[in-house]
Formats: C-alpha cells, structure tokens, sequence
C-alpha cells in the first residue's frame, strides 16, 4: 500500500511538473499581436435625408474585413452628427488622435489637403495590382484628387444632380415627357405651355419651374465661370452670359409670381432639381406618402443650351488615410474594402440612398432590383444606364480655391444676378463689373 502511495505522489509530480513545463513554453512564445484601426464616421446621410441605417453598411464592412485579417480589430465613434463631425476631427487633431481611416466632408477636403492631414494615395493606387481605378467613376475619383492629379482620398458614395418632373401635370397638359437629350428650348417651351392662371383669379398658379438656378444653367451651357485647367474664374464669358439670359427668360413666365416648395408639393410645377438620394427617400414609403402622393413623378436629366450638353452636379463622400496613422498599409487594405468590395458597395443601395462608386455595380441589375424593392410595382425605376450616363459626365467643385471662397463666390453671383433680374439691368454690362469686384475679393 505504501509502495501504491509512493508511485501515486510520483505520478502527480510528474504531470505537475509537465504542466509547468507546458505552461512555461505557452508563456515563452511570441504572442500574435493585435492591430487595431479606427474608422472615423458621422452617423445619418451625407446628403440631408433621412437615414438611420448608416451604421449598417460599415458593421457589415468591418465584419468582412476582421474575418480576412485575423488579429485585426476596427473601431469607430458612434452618434456623431454631420453637423459636428468637422468639430470633432478638430478635436482629434489637436489631440493628435485622427482616426487612422475617416470620412472627409466637402468643406473640409481642401484644407486637409493643404495642412498635410491626408496621405497620399498615388502610390497605394500604383503599386497595388489588386487596384483597379478604372472600375471606379472617373467623375467621382477626380472629386477626391487634390492639386496636380494627387489623389487625397477615394469616393466611397457618389450622388448625382438630376431634374424633378411632375409626370402627371406633363400629362393634364398633353406633353411628353422629355427626352434624355432634350435642350434649353424644349425646357422653355414645356414651362410656357403649363405657366399659367388655372382658377381664373388673374393671378399665375401653375408654374414650370421651382429652384432651378442660373448654376445648373451653367453646367449645361458648354462652359463654366471656373476654368480648372487654368485655374481661373471668370463670371463675365460667354457661357455665364448665356445662362443668366435663360435664367431671366425662364423668372419672366411667372409674371412676379414667387414660387414656393409648398407649390412643388401641391402638383403645381412641372420640374424642380433634387439630388439622386431625395429621388431614393421620396420614392418610397412612407416618405413618398408624406411628400408626392397627390401625383406620379420622376427624374432625368438637366436640358443642356444643345443636344449632348445635358450636363448636372455630382458629389460624393470621400474616405481618406491619416498622413499620421501608424498602420497605413492595413488603413489602405480597409479603405479599398469600403470603396471596391462589391458587398460593400452593393450596402450603399441596400442601406443608403446614394449610388455606388463602382460602375459594375451601379449598372447591376441587383442594384436595380434593390431600388425597386422599396417602390411600387407601377414605379419606374431610374435606369442603370441613365444613372451612369449622368455621373460620367456631370461636373465637380473646382478644386483650386478653398471651400468657404467658392461659397462665397457663389453667394456674391447669387445677390448680383437676383439684382439684375430685380431691376431688370443689363446682364453684359452688370456681369463685367461684377467680375472686377470678384477679382478684388480674390485680391484682398
């Protein structure tokens, strides 16, 4: 029996002492290191609708990320509003504690361009064979290249301008819907016919057009007042003129009459401009019941001064590289997750309201179906082809004046060109003077 206990005491010393062996060789190993990225994002649409899904779209993206890099975590700030998302990444600068990926607003691209806060991504792009930019759309790639065709960041969502049309009030009026390359003077024409009194107070109460600009004139005029490759503007050429004589042309059909939203809304006008995010939300329930229920309506594109210029505004929301983050190469592998991974992108139309990047994508029949699912089965959907069509030709923000400047601009042409029309004064003439105060602004 001793003989037993003896062989028992050994036996447990032994597997003891294989335990602390074992465990000291676990200890001993190099342990896998965790990396850790954080992704800096406000919450809700980039575009003024609603959206409560935006968390969505990246959970999803950082799931299928962590589960094709293993040690990999990605992190990120909820409840961050639009609106103090520019004060945030302030804060975090000063703090220097930049997210090591992060949305970039419009408003705050070029400065971040200028002060160094965004890598470069040239280099990533070219060096990359996994990188195909060519699958991207070349308007929304150029939104994100700084000065001197340096790319800053990537486009991660892009949404065009389009124009509003009031279906129903084209058919009470016996027109057709327009054509994708209709011109200024169809425009003119079809707001002729449907300005008009219909209770027979004396008063207009039918309107063609409600916040349509000498801007979106401009786009489809074959120019600009902002010459990108010689990086000037010019409020005074040919191009600007011209809008602003169709603009004034287009103000004269209502007889002093203002046109309010409230009109838009009640099935009075006949066309109004809204972006490709309020076509999404006000399509579909129950936005659509709130808003244009009282009539069938859809979108197409901007008339253009002749056939082909049917040119509109495109924006999207960029995603850059802190020029300071430590782990560049894994920044750069997430951000092409969120811009090229086509489940990623395929989110954007099942959880936003903007158009994916990705041409492949956006031509998709999936996407179509998608879109779709939201609307009536009587609802036409906007083509895949339409959709493209407009984005690969539509215009940007020129980059080559800080944000806050061109708003300013634009402000200042805004008040000049309400005055002339206002005072009825000569729009040659009052544009000319005008340009000589813009270059004194730009002078000061």
């Amino acid at each position: 029996m001793r003989l037993y206990r003896k062989w028992i005491t050994r036996m447990i010393q032994a597997a003891a002492a294989l335990l602390f062996l074992a465990g000291m060789y676990f200890w001993s190993r190099p342990q896998a290191q965790t990396q850790e990225l954080e992704f800096g994002m406000f919450t809700g649409s980039n575009w003024g609708v609603e959206n409560a899904d935006a968390f969505v779209i990246i959970d999803r993206a950082i799931e299928r990320f962590e589960e094709s890099h293993p040690g990999v975590t990605v992190r990120y700030t909820s409840g961050i509003e639009k609106k103090d998302y520019s004060e945030w990444c302030a804060k975090r600068l000063l703090e220097g504690e930049m997210p090591d990926v992060f949305m970039v607003l419009d408003t705050d691209f070029n400065q971040y361009c200028s002060l160094g806060i965004l890598q470069e991504l040239n280099t990533f792009m070219e060096s990359d064979p996994e990188f195909q930019s060519e699958e991207i759309f070349q308007t929304a790639m150029d939104i994100g290249k700084g000065m001197e065709e340096i790319q800053y960041a990537l486009p991660y969502e892009v949404v065009p301008t389009m124009l509003f049309v009031n279906k129903t009030l084209l058919r009470q009026e016996g027109i057709e819907m327009p054509q994708q390359d209709w011109t200024w003077d169809d425009f003119l024409e079809i707001c002729r016919k449907v300005t008009k009194d219909t209770d027979g107070d004396g008063r207009i109460d039918q309107f063609g057009t409600y916040n349509y600009s000498w801007q979106d004139a401009m786009y489809t005029s074959g120019g600009s007042a902002f010459d990108n490759e010689k990086q000037n503007v010019d409020f005074s050429n040919q191009y600007v003129i011209e809008s602003v004589k169709f603009m004034k042309e287009l103000l004269a059909l209502n007889q002093g009459e203002n046109v309010t939203q409230e009109d838009f809304d009640a099935g009075k006008v006949a066309f109004m401009p809204l972006t490709f995010a309020e076509y999404r939300t006000y399509k579909t329930y129950p936005y659509k019941i709130k808003k244009y229920s009282n009539f069938q309506w859809d979108c197409t594109t901007f008339p253009g001064r002749t056939h082909g210029e049917n040119i509109s505004k495109v924006d999207a929301l960029l995603i850059g590289i802190n020029h300071d983050s430590t782990e560049k190469e894994l920044a750069w592998e997430f951000l092409k997750e969120l811009v090229c991974g086509y489940e990623s992108q395929l989110d954007i139309f099942r959880y936003s309201q903007g158009v994916s990047v990705l041409e492949s994508v956006a031509r998709s029949e999936k996407a179509a179906s998608i879109i779709q699912e939201d609307m009536d089965k009587e609802e036409q959907v906007i083509s895949g082809e339409l959709l493209c069509d407009v984005i690969e030709h539509g215009t940007i923000t020129p980059k080559y004046y800080q944000y806050e400047t061109y708003e300013q601009m634009i402000s200042l042409a805004n008040t000049e060109i309400t005055e002339i029309f206002e005072k009825n004064k000569n729009i040659e003439s009052s544009m000319k003077i005008f340009q000589r105060e813009i270059r004194k602004y730009l002078n000061q």
